[in-house]
């Protein structure tokens, strides 16, 4: 088998993917939910729960990483996914546009198409993240997870600077038409990078298996796979980092404009800080982690770690800001706030492509695919837990500062749960974290535990 390995070229053709998928979604989860709810004077609920929707169906992750595991291949799998996102992209526009006159079918042709993107955006990120993680060298993951996160960020900011323009005089049909456009440029961009990059020999799975035990039913490789502890444990890690990490996104600028008085333009500004921390703190663990040599490993679990107890440390100064009022320096706090939640994003990301292929031979699929589950789940519960947290918190309470900060108190008791869980992936039953790290490396020449 030849294990020929990504350079930096082959790490930027998986970004543009992860570029692609993101121009896609953001149309869905930003402009489309605007529109609804601005333009036709829709509940805020609806497109909420259509979000929440396209997460929850990605449960279905560890499945199709199965698909890819049996297959023995990513590709096809990648672009597929491409595919069925874009369909199901071009559908929430002309869903909205349906809103316009028919309310209910509209709705009805919205749930369809948000199942679509949830099962789109399943299928080819797990089997991205699987491919990337099987022909990155390990001193390249690091900065491999951060060129694939940054791409994706860019592809947010590109696709709605342009789409910005062209929607504009807003209709409907126009908004058809351009996502339409940028579903088909994402999936075309999507196949030329991919095209040739898994190769015929390199494919590393190996050859298709035959033997029964080698090649089981779904459930019965998901069994295997939640019995191997590491496995476990950063499933469960995942979830409540992430559950701590979006549980804030929707609760943020509100809580900006409800103690501290801010304008929106003045919150929005508040939230491009953020952005500009989360930005920082990724680029500084991939540099870090591409750099370090031997130490790598250590390192790595190092910003996992206090990256979760440095978000939870900015979360209490928050909670605290909001009884001191203006006079707290609320933009240093939310930028450090951003900059802890980069550096454990990554340093998290970056664990999981490295573990990937810590456990059972050819089963890299079903596990990329139930830590993506439990990411989905998470962000999917976040937003709603968050905003219903303040809700109730206001009510029992009876003071806004008081309901933010029990709520932003909270957040950073799941950061600190989430930092002792991190400390313990280092003491796996099944494969030593030690050794899973720099062994991941060797994965693709058939150096797993079977």
């Amino acid at each position: 088998m030849n294990a020929k390995r990504f350079g930096w070229l082959g790490i930027a053709r998986l970004g543009l993917v992860q570029a692609a998928l993101g121009s896609i979604v953001v149309l869905t989860t930003s402009t489309m939910n605007r529109v609804m709810v601005v333009e036709l004077a829709l509940p805020a609920t609806l497109p909420g729960l259509l979000v929440a929707l396209h997460y929850f169906v990605q449960v279905m992750r560890p499945r199709m990483g199965h698909g890819s595991d049996v297959g023995g291949r990513r590709t096809p799998w990648i672009i597929g996914g491409m595919g069925v996102l874009a369909m199901g992209g071009v559908g929430a526009a002309l869903a909205t546009a349906v809103m316009e006159t028919h309310t209910l079918a509209g709705i009805g042709l919205a749930v369809l198409a948000f199942t679509l993107i949830g099962l789109g955006v399943g299928a080819s990120g797990t089997s991205l993240l699987v491919l990337l993680a099987a022909k990155v060298d390990a001193r390249r993951r690091p900065a491999a997870a951060t060129v694939t996160w940054l791409m994706m960020i860019f592809g947010f900011i590109v696709t709605t600077a342009i789409v910005g323009q062209l929607l504009d005089p807003f209709t409907t049909a126009r908004l058809v038409t351009v996502t339409a456009g940028v579903a088909t440029v994402a999936f075309v961009v999507t196949v030329l990078a991919v095209r040739h990059i898994e190769g015929t020999e390199e494919v590393e799975v190996g050859e298709p298996e035959t033997n029964a035990e080698q090649r089981p039913a779904f459930f019965a490789a998901l069994r295997q796979v939640w019995s191997e502890s590491e496995s476990r444990r950063l499933c469960v890690f995942i979830f409540v980092s992430m559950l701590a990490y979006s549980a804030q996104d929707l609760i943020l600028e509100p809580f900006a404009g409800a103690v501290f008085g801010l304008t929106p333009g003045e919150s929005t500004k508040l939230s491009s800080v953020q952005n500009g921390g989360v930005l920082l703190g990724m680029i500084l663990v991939g540099f870090a982690g591409t750099t370090l040599g031997q130490g790598r490993a250590r390192v790595m679990r190092g910003w996992t770690i206090s990256g979760c107890f440095a978000s939870s440390v900015a979360l209490l100064a928050l909670a605290f800001a909001g009884f001191v009022g203006p006079a707290w320096p609320l933009r240093t706090s939310v930028f450090v706030l951003g900059m802890a939640n980069g550096a454990f994003a990554v340093a998290a990301i970056g664990s999981m492509m490295s573990l990937v292929s810590a456990g059972r031979a050819r089963r890299e699929g079903v596990r990329m695919g139930m830590w993506g589950a439990a990411q989905a789940i998470a962000f999917a519960l976040g937003g709603l837990a968050g905003t219903a947290a303040v809700d109730l918190s206001r009510w029992l309470l009876g003071s806004p500062a008081a309901a933010y900060a029990s709520v932003f108190a909270g957040e950073a008791l799941l950061f600190l749960v989430a930092g002792i869980l991190a400390t313990r992936l280092q003491r796996g039953d099944t494969a030593s974290f030690e050794m899973a790290m720099p062994m991941a490396g060797t994965f693709s020449t058939g150096a797993r535990q079977q």
